[in-house]
């Protein structure tokens, strides 16, 4: 399968690299070619321009920002609209574009995927949430298998892209944020700070694998860990005397918020 990906940046390159593990012909295109040569010296794969991405591949990744979409789609429309009944599957992760907003700008009736992948996909383990449009069973099939590798894939309304991604987007952050809190905590507790670094990414791959495996609630296991009298539930009791669960949701929600801006400026 001939793969294309306009724009191999953090999540375009990772992306790429899911898709190199299959028997796949990669196309790369982007701004800075050197990125791109960079990128197709690692996988195997072809650097081109955006046209001849457009023009040859069966899958098409879009890896710009939201501000470049309108310039790269006046681009890669007249080539796309001359390939009607053989198109390309569009695959697009610019934050805030809806399927009817790219459909729009590229001249109307293509197959369109509209993804929000998140950054641990570069190892495996992300989440990429999708919606697709104008598109057949056996076209969604084979962009499922291309993005295997890179971690769960999630079919949402496109509606709920937005809220799911101020989760799984914009979460990685957060939990990096956490994690170094754990570890400064341990720090004044005596230990050396890359020990603790390992000790606190440890412990959420393990927390992380015991709620996707075991099927329980997060507070049910919690509740596991906390034994009456003991260390841990003194521990999260300073967390909540602090806020730490209003303020996660805060900074759930307000991510999502800023999505809904981003939108409706767009």
């Amino acid at each position: 399968m001939k793969i294309g990906f306009i724009g191999t940046g953090n999540m375009g390159g990772a992306l790429a690299r899911a898709a190199a593990k299959g028997s796949h012909t990669l196309l790369l295109a982007n701004r800075t070619p050197a990125k791109a040569a960079a990128l197709a010296k690692e996988l195997g794969g072809t650097v081109c321009p955006n046209a001849e991405a457009a023009e040859t591949a069966e899958l098409l990744f879009l890896g710009v920002k939201p501000q470049g979409l309108p310039g790269l789609a006046e681009e890669l429309a007249p080539v796309l609209q001359a390939r009607k009944g053989n198109a390309p599957v569009v695959v697009s992760m610019a934050t805030a574009v809806t399927l009817r907003e790219l459909d729009a700008m590229l001249g109307g009736g293509l197959p369109l995927i509209r993804i929000m992948p998140n950054t641990p996909a570069a190892v495996g383990a992300g989440t990429i949430l999708y919606a697709a449009q104008n598109v057949t069973d056996a076209q969604l099939n084979a962009f499922r298998a291309v993005l295997a590798q890179a971690g769960l894939l999630l079919p949402l309304p496109e509606a709920q892209i937005d809220a799911a991604s101020a989760i799984s987007g914009c979460g990685p952050a957060f939990c990096f944020q956490f994690a170094d809190a754990l570890a400064l905590g341990g720090v004044r507790a005596g230990l050396s700070y890359p020990d603790a670094c390992r000790l606190a990414a440890q412990t959420m791959l393990g927390a992380a694998e015991m709620l996707l495996q075991g099927g329980e609630a997060p507070d049910v296991l919690k509740m596991r860990v906390c034994s009456p009298a003991g260390t841990t539930i003194e521990g999260v009791l300073a967390l909540e005397q602090g806020g730490f669960s209003y303020t996660v949701q805060n900074a759930v929600t307000a991510a999502y918020r800023r999505t809904v801006e981003m939108t409706k400026k767009g």
